[in-house]
């Protein structure tokens, strides 16, 4: 399907939860040139996110990244909603917030009920079934994985993930939206637990946590051998910090309980973070101090 044909048959789209997932999703779809809504359970965190996008957009204007008619336009085609209601007529409705089962089931029951005949509802989920969330809709065939990387406006990757009752058409309509956003889709052809980069990078965080709680080595010369050692930009423990601990521990939550293999059982180190609220980036303290970054 061309970029054009695509543009022309979802013309409205709805992106709930706008953390830091969230308005970046919404920003890439504004910037094509899509009408765009954003909504978020907090008001706080609406305006959060939508400013967050502003300040994106103004700093790629001085930096030359891009032009002040681009960011205008791509700002005017970005609006903040107030109720899910308000995406009563979008085309396809993108999920991005917590990384929680019973969180997810009850928006995307709220959201079958509210959103028009035809229109697909996408998971940005990084690990949860397609499957069973797709199972509490009437419109299973219209549930599909779109995972982007985080950060959205930067990663090139989008998952696309199949649930087993995902249907045709939406895959290649999911397909299309990731080109036309000029990103790359590789598709998860079945839906366990992780999928494709989760089900390999997360248990590599997990191990680098392993080994920092048994004191192998320091929080620095782990990250340090691992950029050095095999060419990553971002060793495992910034990296996570980077992600968000919580959703490291979530994701390790699933792919234990999914696969029933103990090598996904979270570092007990990993969990006391979590039970800290050392989230990482987000909330200043993680494997590494952010407060007076």
């Amino acid at each position: 399907m061309a970029t054009t044909d695509i543009l022309q048959q979802v013309k409205k789209v709805g992106i709930v939860g706008a953390g830091q997932m969230g308005n970046g999703i919404a920003q890439v779809f504004a910037q094509i040139g899509t009408e765009t809504l954003l909504y978020d359970v907090s008001p706080e965190g609406l305006a959060k996110g939508l400013s967050s996008v502003t300040d994106r957009l103004k700093k790629g204007v001085e930096k030359g990244k891009y032009t002040p008619e681009f960011a205008a336009s791509t700002g005017a085609k970005l609006r903040g909603v107030s109720s899910l209601k308000d995406l009563s007529d979008c085309d396809i409705v993108i999920e991005a917030i917590v990384e929680r089962f019973d969180v997810k089931e009850k928006l995307f029951k709220e959201l079958d009920s509210i959103c028009k005949p035809g229109a697909v509802l996408a998971t940005n989920t990084s690990s949860i079934s397609i499957t069973k969330i797709a199972a509490v809709t009437s419109r299973p065939e219209s549930v599909i994985g779109m995972h982007f990387m985080n950060p959205v406006p930067v990663m090139k990757l989008v998952e696309i993930i199949r649930g087993l009752q995902t249907g045709d058409a939406a895959y290649e309509l999911t397909k299309a939206l990731v080109l036309a956003l000029d990103k790359t889709p590789v598709t998860a052809r079945f839906d366990y637990p992780g999928f494709i980069v989760n089900r390999i990078l997360v248990p590599m965080i997990n191990e680098a946590c392993f080994a920092l709680m048994e004191g192998i080595a320091t929080v620095e010369e782990i990250d340090t051998a691992m950029k050095l050692g095999t060419n990553q930009p971002m060793g495992p423990l910034e990296l996570a910090d980077f992600v968000g601990l919580d959703t490291c521990y979530y994701i390790l939550q699933v792919l234990h309980e999914g696969l029933g293999d103990d090598k996904y059982r979270a570092c007990p180190l990993l969990a006391k973070y979590v039970e800290a609220g050392w989230y990482g980036r987000k909330s200043g303290r993680g494997f590494y101090n952010y407060s007076n970054r």
